[in-house]
């Protein structure tokens, strides 16, 4: 190197050192294990075993532990075998259910969802639980039980088993709504054993009480099974029905005996579905018929299932994607009828007619809030017969036999008031959804009153007692004074008004306390029991032909400590 050079550098390290410290080298990576404790070891495990829904056993698998034991550990730590691990497991599921009692405590409003279910001969009553934070305003669900029911499923064996799961957690006061499906049973069981109301008790208190010089004789067996009658009693939270199972039968029910009456669509439609069901069967039932179908179509058919909702819908518009060429081609290799022109406009026809009631019916068993059902309800109609310029003599009628049925099964809903103050209180919705004037005009002067019926003692000014002094009151009536402004008292009209004003973000609510109490009361239910319904479906990955033995306790605890017990 050239001595100027290293004089030039010598001199920039100069420099860089006056100005300041040189900075610190890159810390090296340290790619070495750190030691997993005891605890640690069998929580991993746990965890493992529990989302993985295998056997318990599997701790005692030697392939199993020999993997285990190449982790790293401190001294001591051995994963445990199958008998202390299963009382761990207990242990985590009695911390589990002690944090969640104490988190419902903390909680004003909640909401179940509750239908039965059964599989390997064996019947389970499924609960769920909602509930809205009042800080965040976040919805959070949980699974509450998944219990075992014998013998028939009749209303007064639901209505015991729903009684008895809401009391283990202390919720028999805090439910606002349970929300099944349409079965007799649910609907009966909730229509016996409904709440004693307010006035049932104020009748019976004004009845006047015997003095205490007159003497009384009374049956004792009367007294004794009155008192048997009265503890026997019980008491549910309000009941819902499922909008997403109520649509489902519009789409099957109603949709059919439209189309199998009509005599402009009962020819076609019988025809056109015909030979879809031969197609589905032939595919389902011939591996050879499938890989003709996706060779030709390159797509798989959708076969539908009773137990699906809009499985048919699905199952027609795939049919109705595929090309009418590719189609009847298909048709002709299988040996089937081939599809004439008008029926193939049928299928399109029907899906186009059929599109807004799926849209609504996977918006309604999504994860969200009871204020959702009538405002889908509103667009839902629009929608359908928006669609009604576009169709032919064949299903020209189809948008009005839609829109006839969702006002005759949700008759009891479209002027409900909780519904009402559950779509006004949420504020994306607010009173848009209404079209007509004098309706929305209703709804808000409905939000106004139940303002001033919850709104918190706080915002009405209490009378507050005078300072004493030592003066005498008639040294104070001497002075004159002027008068002191009045404090501004609550106002429900103009919350109402400032909250209408504002803008549709759910956090908005934080400045209208009224406002949100309502949005809390009557939003925590779920305008569908589709949550109950996926907890089946989980349980139905742990509770496998190969685990018949499993017991009904065991399952129900290893289905309530997977992590998708808080199913997203």
């Amino acid at each position: 190197m050239h001595p100027s050079v290293g004089k030039l550098y010598l001199g920039l390290l100069a420099v860089t050192s006056a100005e300041g410290p040189t900075p610190p080298k890159q810390q090296k990576l340290d790619f070495g294990a750190k030691p997993v404790s005891d605890e640690e070891l069998k929580k991993l495990v746990a965890q493992y075993i529990v989302e993985e829904m295998l056997p318990i056993n599997t701790v005692d698998s030697p392939s199993f532990r020999a993997i285990i034991k190449k982790i790293p550990t401190s001294v001591n730590a051995e994963l445990p075998h199958r008998t202390t691990f299963t009382s761990y497991l207990e242990k985590e599921f009695t911390e589990m259910e002690r944090n969640l009692k104490a988190t419902l405590n903390e909680i004003d409003f909640v909401s179940t969802t509750a239908d039965i279910w059964t599989a390997n001969n064996r019947s389970y009553m499924g609960v769920t639980l909602h509930w809205i934070s009042r800080t965040t305003l976040e919805r959070h669900k949980v699974a509450l039980a998944c219990r075992r029911i014998r013998g028939r499923h009749t209303y007064d064996v639901i209505g015991t088993e729903i009684e008895n799961i809401h009391s283990s957690y202390g919720l028999l006061n805090k439910v606002v709504a349970t929300v099944t499906d349409n079965g007799s049973n649910f609907v009966k069981a909730f229509q016996v054993y409904h709440p004693v109301t307010e006035s049932d008790d104020e009748t019976e208190e004004e009845e006047p009480s015997p003095k205490d010089d007159d003497v009384t004789f009374s049956d004792l067996s009367e007294i004794l099974s009155a008192e048997n009658e009265s503890d026997g009693q019980l008491s549910l939270p309000p009941h819902r029905r499922c909008a997403s199972h109520t649509i489902n039968i519009i789409c099957t029910r109603d949709v059919e005996k439209h189309l199998t009456t009509n005599a402009e669509s009962r020819a076609v439609y019988r025809s056109s579905t015909a030979k879809c069901t031969a197609l589905w069967t032939k595919s389902s039932r011939s591996t050879l018929a499938s890989e003709t179908v996706e060779e030709i179509s390159k797509r798989k058919l959708l076969i539908p299932t009773s137990t699906r909702w809009n499985s048919f819908f699905d199952a027609v518009k795939r049919i109705a994607e595929i090309p009418m060429g590719e189609l009847n081609t298909l048709c002709t290799k299988l040996g089937l009828k081939c599809f004439k022109d008008q029926e193939y406009q049928f299928l399109h026809e029907y899906c186009m007619a059929m599109k807004p009631l799926t849209a609504a019916l996977d918006i309604l068993q999504g994860d969200c809030p009871y204020g959702t059902l009538l405002p889908t309800l509103e667009v839902l109609m629009q929608k359908t017969q928006a669609v009604k310029d576009d169709l032919s003599r064949m299903t020209a009628g189809l948008p009005d036999a839609i829109v006839q049925a969702i006002q005759t099964r949700f008759a009891g809903v479209l002027d409900d008031k909780d519904a009402l103050l559950a779509a006004a209180s949420c504020p994306k919705f607010k009173l848009r959804w209404l079209r007509d004037a004098g309706r929305r005009e209703r709804v808000k002067q409905l939000l106004t009153a139940e303002c001033c019926t919850t709104a918190p003692l706080a915002k009405n000014p209490a009378s507050v007692p005078s300072a004493t002094t030592s003066s005498s009151q008639g040294e104070m009536d001497f002075f004159t004074f002027e008068a002191e402004p009045e404090e501004e008292t609550y106002s429900a009209e103009k919350e109402v008004m400032d909250y209408l004003m504002s803008g549709y973000d759910l956090q908005i609510l934080h400045k209208f306390s009224s406002i949100k109490t309502i949005f809390l009361k009557y939003n925590t239910p779920t305008p569908s029991s589709a949550p109950v319904e996926r907890l089946f479906s989980l349980g139905g990955l742990v509770l496998t032909p190969k685990r018949n033995r499993l017991s009904d306790k065991r399952f129900e605890k290893l289905l309530s400590q997977n992590p998708l017990r808080f199913y997203p």
